[in-house]
C-alpha cells in the first residue's frame, strides 16, 4: 500500500515538473526576444504604416487635421475674448504676442511628429550607447535574450530537468512569473508611448494659451519618463552582465532575482524622480491604469 502511494505521489510530482518544464522552456524561447523589442523603442515606432494612417500624412488628414481645426478654434476664442475685454476691462495678452506664439507653436504642432521622432531617436541612441559599452566590456550582446541564456548556462537553471519543489525550482518559478509581469508592464508602456505620440500635436497647441500650457508640461513629463525607462533598463542589464554567475551558489541566483525585480521596478524609480504615468501591472485589475501626479 505504501509503495503504491509513493508511486502515485512520484507520478504526480513528475507530471507537475513536466508541465513547468514546458512552461519555462516556452517562456525562455519566446518571451525574451519579444521583451527586447517592446523595451528598447526606436523612432521606428512612428514609421509603422498602420500607425501613420492615424497620425496623418499631412495637415489635411489624420490627427493633424483635427489639431489644425482646433487651432482655428483657438484663434476664434482669442478674438471673442479680446473683443469682450473692451467691455469687461479684463486683462488679455497683446495681439502681437498671441500671434507670435500662435505662429511658433502652430509650426511646432504641424512638425510635432518629426520633433517627437528625433526626441525618441536621442533617447534610443543613449540607451544603445550604454549597451554598446557593456558589449565591449563583457563581449556579449546586452539584451534580455542573451541574459537568460547566460544565466541558464552558468547558474544551472536547467529548464529541461527542473524540480519545482526544490529551491532552484522555486527561484525559477518566481523568475518566470516576474518575467511575465515584466512583459505585460513593458507592453503597456509601449501602448502608452503611442498614445502620447498621438497627443503631441495637441500638446504643442496648448502652449498657445497660458491657461492650457499645463497640459504640455504634463505631456512632456509623461512621455519623457516612459522613454527614459529604457536608459535605466540598459544600465541595470549592464550591471547584471558584470556579475559572475559562474559560481553555482544560492547568492548569485538571488542576485539574479533582485536584478529582475529592479527591471520590473524601473518605472517606479523613474516616476519617483521625474513623475509621469505608471505602467506597473498590479494583481488588482482595477489598478491597471493607475496614474500618478
Amino acid at each position: 500500500m505504501n509503495e503504491t502511494a509513493n508511486n502515485v505521489t512520484e507520478n504526480i510530482i513528475n507530471t507537475i515538473n513536466t508541465i513547468f518544464e514546458n512552461l519555462f522552456s516556452s517562456i525562455d524561447n519566446n518571451l525574451y526576444s519579444i521583451l527586447d523589442d517592446i523595451t528598447f523603442i526606436t523612432s521606428d515606432i512612428i514609421k509603422d504604416k498602420q500607425f501613420e494612417k492615424i497620425l496623418g500624412t499631412g495637415t489635411t488628414n489624420g490627427i493633424l487635421l483635427i489639431a489644425n481645426s482646433l487651432l482655428i478654434g483657438v484663434i476664434i476664442y482669442y478674438g471673442i475674448k479680446l473683443l469682450l475685454s473692451n467691455f469687461t476691462y479684463s486683462q488679455t495678452e497683446m495681439p502681437t504676442q498671441f500671434i507670435f506664439k500662435l505662429l511658433i507653436f502652430g509650426i511646432c504642432m504641424n512638425s510635432s511628429y518629426f520633433i517627437i521622432e528625433e526626441f525618441i531617436g536621442i533617447i534610443s541612441s543613449i540607451s544603445q550607447a550604454i549597451r554598446d559599452i557593456g558589449e565591449d566590456l563583457f563581449g556579449k550582446n546586452i539584451c534580455f535574450a542573451e541574459l537568460i541564456t547566460t544565466i541558464n548556462n552558468s547558474a544551472s537553471f536547467n529548464t529541461a530537468s527542473i524540480n519545482i519543489f526544490s529551491i532552484d525550482g522555486l527561484i525559477k518559478g518566481t523568475l518566470t512569473l516576474s518575467i511575465l509581469g515584466l512583459v505585460f508592464t513593458y507592453a503597456l508602456r509601449y501602448i502608452m508611448i503611442k498614445v502620447f505620440i498621438l497627443l503631441s500635436p495637441f500638446a504643442f497647441l496648448t502652449l498657445a494659451q497660458n491657461s492650457t500650457a499645463w497640459f504640455f508640461k504634463s505631456w512632456i513629463k509623461s512621455i519623457f519618463s516612459l522613454l527614459f525607462i529604457q536608459v535605466i533598463v540598459s544600465i541595470i542589464l549592464v550591471i547584471m552582465f558584470s556579475m559572475d554567475f559562474s559560481s553555482n551558489n544560492l547568492l548569485n541566483k538571488l542576485l539574479y532575482v533582485g536584478g529582475i525585480y529592479a527591471l520590473i521596478r524601473a518605472n517606479s524609480f523613474v516616476r519617483e524622480f521625474i513623475g509621469g504615468v505608471s505602467t506597473d501591472i498590479q494583481s488588482n485589475v482595477g489598478n491597471l491604469f493607475k496614474f500618478y501626479k
